[in-house]
């Protein structure tokens, strides 16, 4: 995609003479048609655009032999991931193991369930789940495993399909990398992609389910209507809206273009901050990195004076991971990984609406921060 502009000096927040925010969605014409023809039909709720949707993310990750075949369209990432631990099963009295460091719906969905959560240690090279912990703390009341492949980069899956328990793949935030020539989302029993405003496919609100087992797809389909009283489930209103069905699919026209402009974009932060003292993106030969976040690891005891120092030169960096569950961080001694990657990770803007004269300004107001600390 050609390298956006930027706004008009003044316009809002993201005005290359202000504040650089952490996200922006790229909207446009696309999405606006998409909501007229919505609109325009009457039907605003679960609708055609949601089977649409469900049937282009299918078709998106190129189903292989034993890969993802088809989708269930819901409200949220979470929920997706809810109802993936539901159509497995899972329920009190239950273990699944998920990363510590991680996004909070995730354990906020296994908690849902009723079962327990058992946090695994992260390698702080890479954020993702680490495989050796993971293989000390299963055991034989495990009945799940998620692994979130973090910030775009997949996780290292081989290990973790070797354990035994199903693996949930969320793919929220490396929709279309590859595993060992693979896409994510093709490995696990189930798979599940998050669409809300900030991710990839940003559609506002809403998730998905993705699984080769009919089986599962259509307990899933049960679990997010509330209203069939021939489910035999104890559901929830999880449906997706025809609304943001239409923005999804706009916006999938044009994720290949979008991500090839993340991709760019990170190349020239590489370039520029190579010399930098900060730890670089990490990415192993196997796998292709979507670039969904920019994230560098800085020195101990730099992280919260670089990111006040940011916020007042107009740069919105963030952690990664916003905040730690409490079970995590009073068992941070036992996590070391986590440990470190909450203390030393920033994540810098990086999206596709990032215009050429922004980036020069996000580099050059991170190497102002930095200097300005003790680095």
């Amino acid at each position: 995609m050609p390298a956006p502009s930027a706004p008009e000096s003044g316009s809002d927040e993201g005005s290359v003479t202000h504040r650089i925010p952490h996200s922006r969605p790229a909207l446009g014409a696309p999405e606006l048609e998409g909501l007229r023809e919505v609109i325009s039909s009457g039907v605003i709720a679960q609708g055609p655009r949601v089977e649409q949707l469900e049937d282009a993310v299918g078709n998106f990750l190129q189903p292989e032999a034993g890969g993802t075949a088809a989708g269930v369209a819901v409200s949220s990432g979470t929920a997706a991931l809810y109802v993936s631990l539901r159509a497995l099963g899972i329920d009190a009295g239950d273990e699944v193991l998920l990363p510590a460091f991680v996004c909070a719906s995730v354990v906020q969905a296994v908690r849902a369930t009723g079962a327990t959560p058992r946090f695994v240690d992260c390698d702080p090279a890479t954020f993702n789940i680490d495989p050796a912990d993971a293989r000390v703390k299963v055991g034989e009341h495990t009945r799940a495993i998620i692994v979130a492949h973090l910030f775009g980069l997949p996780a290292d899956l081989d290990p973790f399909l070797e354990l035994g328990p199903p693996v949930i793949e969320d793919c929220a935030q490396t929709l279309g990398a590859r595993y060992n020539g693979h896409p994510t989302g093709t490995f696990g029993e189930l798979s599940i992609c998050s669409f809300y405003a900030t991710k990839l496919l940003a559609a506002g609100e809403g998730g998905m389910v993705l699984s080769s087992s009919a089986d599962v797809l259509e307990r899933a389909r049960r679990l997010r209507n509330c209203d069939d009283p021939a489910s035999g489930e104890w559901a929830f209103n999880f449906k997706m809206s025809d609304l943001h069905a239409a923005v999804g699919l706009a916006q999938l026209d044009q994720l290949p273009q979008q991500l090839a402009r993340r991709k760019v974009l990170a190349q020239r932060y590489r370039a520029a901050f190579e010399k930098l003292p900060v730890g670089l993106p990490a990415c192993p030969d196997d796998r292709e990195h979507q670039c969904f976040r920019f994230v560098v690891s800085l020195k101990d005891g730099v992280l919260e004076p670089l990111l006040e120092r940011c916020e007042e030169l107009g740069l919105a960096c963030r952690r990664p991971v916003g905040y730690l569950p409490n079970p995590v961080r009073a068992d941070l001694d036992n996590l070391p990984g986590c440990r470190e990657a909450w203390q030393t990770a920033c994540s810098i803007p990086l999206y596709p609406g990032l215009a050429d004269e922004e980036v020069e300004l996000v580099v050059s107001r991170f190497e102002a921060a930095l200097r300005s600390v003790d680095v």
